[in-house]
């Protein structure tokens, strides 16, 4: 097996880039005061990039992604298990595009 040059040279740039921007925020964070209001937006960070990433998915593909993701979000809260989740958010949206609900 053998990788182009070029190919090899974008997969360490970007490997590069990934490691710089990820030491760099944690350099930039180092000089940032921990207050609590800091702290709350930390902890909510996680939570909405997850739904600005999820939302226009839903959106687009409707009925069906909609209610899986429903389905996995009352799981996470009642079970607090990420994995058993998507597990169950999966197996949903697989049933009702089966079923033919609107998708």
């Amino acid at each position: 097996m053998s990788a182009e040059p070029m190919a090899l040279l974008a997969i360490l740039v970007m490997a590069a880039m990934n490691y710089l921007m990820r030491a760099g925020g944690f350099w930039l964070m180092g000089h940032v005061p921990l207050t609590g209001r800091t702290q709350r937006m930390l902890e909510a960070l996680p939570g909405s990039i997850v739904a600005a990433t999820v939302l226009p998915i839903v959106v687009r593909s409707g009925a069906a992604a909609t209610i899986a993701v429903a389905a996995a979000a009352g799981v996470m809260i009642l079970r607090g298990n990420s994995f058993v989740a998507v597990l169950v958010g999966v197996a949903m949206a697989a049933i009702l595009r089966i079923a033919g609900v609107a998708s």
